[in-house]
């Protein structure tokens, strides 16, 4: 490690925190990870991370130590904080111990390696990053093969989208394009569209999830915009029993990506 920052001027631990800002995410190609699980999935995914900032007396659980040994094989620069200096740099009451700045991977459609018959979710107009983040971990748990962001509202590697997420963006092969890119690229694949709307009359236990489909959501908002609903080959909702008249899109990408796990994990004599 290098000598302890303990000042919160100091202009290295400025630098870092202003990428907290997404203009200055955008204008570096960087981004802040916090916490030590996350900054090990992002080294598992092959992020190449800049610096890393710790405050040492946070880093007592094996987890930590091993991602300490981790940063040292990597040649990562360490960073030690005193606990002021720290706390300005993290996020919120959140303190586990690591900052990490890294590089923004590139995401695009053209990357994505899928298998003959994939299970995808589009997601379009997102506007949390909290939801965001969430579907990519329920993605992560239920085997998606990949997400791809359309017309997003928020930058992929949000710090926040790498917290809600628990690190699973750098798990989850994802890619962010513009809808109607996103649509001529699943035509080409014949990549079938279930659709999520409010108003479908299709309940979303009835539609068929096997072979080469897409599950897209729309924003919490808007909902999808009209072509997919064009173009979908079902739409689909999740009945609303009591006052509210929809979910949260994290909850109901949790019912859709599960009810399709179920399908697609049942042997082909009781489809």
């Amino acid at each position: 490690m290098t000598r302890a920052i303990t000042s919160t001027a100091n202009p290295r631990l400025k630098a870092a925190a202003r990428l907290r800002g997404r203009r200055e995410r955008d204008r570096q190609g960087l981004t802040l990870i916090d916490g030590v699980r996350e900054t090990l999935r992002s080294l598992s995914g092959g992020v190449a991370l800049r610096e890393v900032f710790v405050l040492p007396e946070l880093l007592v659980e094996p987890e930590a130590r091993a991602l300490l040994e981790r940063l040292s094989e990597e040649s990562v620069p360490v960073i030690e904080l005193g606990r002021d200096a720290f706390e300005k740099l993290a996020y919120g009451d959140r303190l586990d111990g690591v900052v990490a700045v890294a590089e923004t991977p590139p995401r695009t459609l053209d990357e994505l390696v899928l298998p003959p018959e994939p299970l995808l979710c589009v997601v379009e107009g997102v506007e949390k990053p909290g939801n965001l983040g969430a579907i990519l971990r329920t993605a992560d748990g239920a085997g998606l093969n990949a997400v791809v962001v359309a017309d997003t509202a928020t930058d992929l590697f949000n710090p926040n989208i790498i917290r809600a997420s628990m690190g699973a963006v750098f798990a989850v092969p994802v890619a962010m394009a513009s809808s109607g890119d996103v649509l001529s690229w699943l035509s080409k694949r014949e990549i079938g569209i279930v659709a999520a709307r409010v108003q479908a009359s299709v309940d979303y236990t009835q539609a068929d999830y096997r072979g080469a489909v897409a599950v897209a959501l729309g924003s919490e908002a808007r909902g999808l915009s009209d072509p997919w609903a064009e173009l979908a080959r079902t739409s689909v909702h999740v009945p609303m029993l009591g006052v509210a008249d929809s979910l949260n899109v994290s909850a109901t990408a949790e019912v859709l990506f599960y009810e399709a796990l179920r399908q697609r994990r049942r042997s082909p004599e009781k489809s």
